[in-house]
């Protein structure tokens, strides 16, 4: 019996420390690990709302739904964590003594909640008793400090992502954010913006890795999302970049550096496969798209490369960069319907073995 009760006490510990690490993995780490406690959680969350999203039919009706679906799993993940280290201590309780396991699961509740009617008893389970309150007001704390912290970085994101309509539409495009810009002389404005949106990215790549539930916080406007817009600056910087006939500046390569890489990193947090050497030809945009979207600003007074197949070219070798990556967060996110990304995101393809490639002429 008495190897039993010590079995019985490390196994707590163990469940304790395990997710306690869990925690500050996922709130307090500066940096993008991926926890599999936090995981779990998130995947079971996420197969709930995916019950409630299979019998709706309209997107406003699906969008609704998971607009709380962030939410939901930032508070769903401390009372895991509680739950988890309740039964950690209840274990520990009954191993020092106790009679019962519902005496022991009283003596844990009664400390974790610091609801004080159990008696302590033993030395011994006072300290346990003790270090149980301290790690259950702890991560109540934690929750509560970190809420701001949350939505400050997702109202800052947000903020760009609101000025984009201004500038390419709702859903935001490539080719009407050009159009407007030619359409208002502001060509020589573009650097500018691809300065905001180089620094953007690099803020997205390091609060949405470190704090990963902020992927899935939506836009309060049903109609924008941070990954549709994304993919509108990507694509807009690789189309100047490719076919619209102005001077080149290297601010948008900058832009479009930052932004694949930045979308790459929180893929990776959230296990969506890619392929980080893939070939222009299985970029998922076509060329009769392309062709299209040249035709549309040519029409509009945009001035355009003469070389259509180079230009082409130019733009698969920039866009397959993130191309699959952009698709597999626009549909894990469920992001509104925009051209060029959330359109086809249903269509991503699996994961591709790496291949041993030269490193294309667009890269940097």
């Amino acid at each position: 019996m008495l190897a039993l009760r010590v079995l019985v006490f490390l196994a707590g510990v163990l469940l304790v420390a395990a997710t306690l690490l869990s925690a500050v993995r996922t709130f307090v780490l500066p940096r993008g690990v991926s926890d599999r406690l936090t995981a779990a959680v998130f995947r079971g969350v996420r197969r709930l709302f995916d019950l409630r999203t299979r019998r709706v039919k309209s997107y406003a009706d699906r969008d609704r739904a998971m607009a709380l679906y962030g939410p939901i799993t930032l508070l769903t993940l401390p009372l895991v964590w509680l739950v988890l280290i309740g039964a950690g201590y209840s274990g520990m309780d009954w191993a020092l003594s106790l009679s019962s396991w519902t005496d022991a699961i009283e003596q844990s509740g009664s400390s974790l909640f610091t609801l004080g009617f159990a008696s302590i008893g033993s030395l011994p389970r006072a300290l346990v008793s003790f270090s149980e309150a301290m790690i259950g007001l702890g991560l109540v704390a934690l929750l509560i400090a970190y809420l701001p912290t949350i939505y400050s970085a997702w109202s800052r994101r947000e903020e760009q992502v609101a000025l984009l309509e201004v500038r390419a539409g709702s859903p935001p495009s490539a080719p009407e954010l050009i159009i407007r810009f030619g359409r208002i002389g502001g060509f020589d404005r573009l650097p500018e913006l691809w300065a905001t949106w180089e620094a953007w990215f690099a803020y997205i790549d390091e609060s949405h890795t470190s704090l990963g539930v902020l992927a899935y916080f939506r836009s309060p406007s049903p109609n924008r999302s941070w990954v549709t817009a994304a993919g509108a600056i990507l694509d807009s910087a690789a189309m100047v970049n490719a076919a619209v006939d102005i001077p080149h500046h290297p601010s948008a390569d900058l832009c479009l550096r930052a932004g694949y890489v930045a979308l790459r990193h929180i893929a990776a947090l959230h296990h969506i496969p890619f392929d980080p050497h893939p070939e222009p030809s299985d970029v998922s945009v076509a060329r009769e798209e392309f062709d299209g979207a040249c035709d549309r600003m040519a029409a509009a007074g945009v001035p355009l490369k003469p070389e259509r197949d180079q230009a082409w070219r130019d733009f698969a070798g920039w866009r397959i960069n993130y191309d699959e990556v952009l698709l597999g967060l626009a549909a894990v996110t469920m992001a509104p319907e925009a051209p060029w990304s959330s359109d086809r995101s249903h269509r991503r393809t699996r994961r591709r073995k790496p291949r041993a490639r030269r490193e294309k002429k667009s890269s940097l």
